[in-house]
């Protein structure tokens, strides 16, 4: 198992956060077990309120959507949603992501690595 922590706010106009996505993917297709948690303003990511922008040629929050659906274990901090982004407040795409410090603390201490963007 390999755990991704992400904390950048997705369009920042920097690649970072869509570079850790496309390793996330890439471990995941090569047969690694994936999780992804996001923290500070990477939670944007799990936002459908989070538009990318006309400069930007990936839309970011589909990426994550479709990892997720196909089996990229994803969480973003409850507390971050109310501290952190753009959109503070605004509801997750899906509940089922929002997470706790303890799911976050299990997952760095099963994984074989932890990678933080």
């Amino acid at each position: 198992m390999i755990t991704i922590i992400l904390n950048h706010q997705p369009y920042d106009g920097t690649d970072v956060t869509w570079n850790a996505l496309r390793l996330a993917k890439t471990l995941h297709k090569n047969g690694e077990e994936v999780n992804i948690f996001l923290m500070n303003d990477a939670v944007d990511l799990a936002r459908d309120r989070t538009a990318k922008p006309d400069y930007y040629d990936n839309d970011l929050v589909e990426m994550v959507k479709k990892m997720y659906a196909n089996g990229i274990k994803l969480q973003a901090c409850g507390t971050c949603n109310a501290r952190c982004g753009i959109f503070k407040n605004e509801p997750y795409f899906d509940e089922k992501v929002s997470s706790t410090m303890e799911v976050l603390s299990s997952w760095v201490i099963n994984s074989k690595q932890v990678i933080t963007f």
